[in-house]
């Protein structure tokens, strides 16, 4: 792990590589700072998970504009199923602007919400002694290396072993509550099976400004990827609209349609293999599932990752040619997709953080094995 933190106006522009003799720095600070491409915090909305359910007024934020009314409530209120939210909807216990509307209304920015939703079924998150990789923290903020298999905040049939459950124990009453009682502290969201560092906000203030940051995209983040196919180009960018898939609201696709949000990632190849390659990868924009999306969309998908490479696992024989049945295993069960750095301004000092998480056992173990046993030649 390695964290700076820079006095306001001094930038640090170093960065540790991952490997000195392999992995070259990347410096790229004319892209554009970036918000997450996993789920994002789409709004801060009191989302209580007690049993009294109290109305609660939302405004919609430009970042959702074009999202259907029910998805835009399933990432608001995630102790509800979608369906749950459909019927609530059809019954009129949420209003847009004074009106009924259908679960499938595209919200506009600016969109109010009167949100009356029945009594949740469920408690309030319980703390667990999970324990933490705590990179960096003070009285405002702190910055968790996240391990992979680990969801961020409970929701419908993951009310325990979450983050916020882990964070609940560590920190205690020193969360924000803008997002809820059920994502206190969370600003922002990785992947259950992605890696890496994520950023927890102690007050609400806090929270705010580095939302705020987020939405703006001036958060910079970078991640690393152990992908399919050997890329062509040693950097380049991706540029392909993406939206949800019509049928599976699991996945994301690259779509032309009008409805589709622009989304741009900019990629750098650190080291080739045959068969396989370890990219840095910057997203310029933040959609759901962006990296894993426009790497599957080149023809590059990254490795063990089902819903866009097809497959969950991948195993040693793949990698290491002449091997029996007997001695095959399991190399990686989980998409080969790691969080590696994340820069941002404090927003009480003024002051610049950057932290990196070094790649976990797995990914690092497939990389060993590829540099001994698949190396690229010209």
């Amino acid at each position: 792990m390695r964290l700076s933190v820079v006095e306001p106006g001094h930038l640090s522009r170093t960065a540790t590589a991952l490997s000195p003799k392999r992995l070259s720095p990347l410096m790229i600070d004319d892209i554009p700072a970036t918000d997450d491409d996993e789920l994002p915090a789409i709004a801060p909305v009191e989302a209580p998970a007690s049993r009294a359910r109290e109305p609660i007024d939302l405004v919609v934020r430009i970042k959702a504009e074009g999202m259907r009314l029910d998805h835009y409530l399933a990432l608001n209120f995630q102790d509800f199923s979608r369906s749950e939210l459909q019927k609530a909807i059809e019954a009129g216990g949420i209003t847009v602007n004074g009106r009924a509307c259908k679960p499938s209304y595209k919200v506009r920015n600016l969109d109010a919400l009167h949100v009356q939703l029945p009594e949740a079924t469920h408690d309030l998150p319980v703390p667990e002694n999970i324990p933490l990789e705590i990179l960096y923290q003070d009285e405002y903020l702190a910055l968790i290396n996240k391990p992979f298999d680990m969801v961020v905040h409970p929701a419908k049939g993951n009310w325990s072993g979450t983050l916020v459950n882990a964070l609940q124990y560590h920190f205690r009453d020193q969360l924000s509550q803008e997002n809820g009682s059920i994502r206190a502290g969370i600003v922002h969201r990785l992947d259950k099976d992605t890696s890496g560092v994520i950023l927890i906000a102690k007050d609400g203030t806090t929270h705010r400004h580095l939302s705020n940051q987020f939405e703006t995209r001036k958060v910079f983040k970078q991640y690393i990827a152990l992908v399919h196919g050997e890329l062509d180009r040693d950097s380049d960018y991706i540029e392909a609209a993406m939206k949800m898939h019509p049928h599976d609201r699991l996945r994301m696709i690259v779509s032309r349609d009008p409805d589709a949000k622009e989304a741009v990632s900019y990629y750098e190849v650190l080291e080739r293999f045959r068969g396989f390659t370890l990219v840095r990868i910057s997203p310029k924009t933040g959609r759901t599932h962006q990296i894993r999306v426009h790497l599957s969309h080149i023809g590059n998908p990254v490795i063990s990752d089902k819903i866009y490479g097809g497959r969950n696992r991948t195993m040693m024989s793949e990698i290491v040619s002449g091997l029996g049945k007997q001695s095959d295993e399991v190399l990686i069960g989980r998409q080969a997709l790691h969080a590696f750095r994340l820069r941002f301004q404090h927003p009480r000092t003024g002051g610049w953080i950057e932290a990196e998480a070094p790649l976990p056992p797995d990914m690092r173990r497939v990389l060993e094995l590829l540099r001994e046993h698949r190396p690229f030649r010209n």
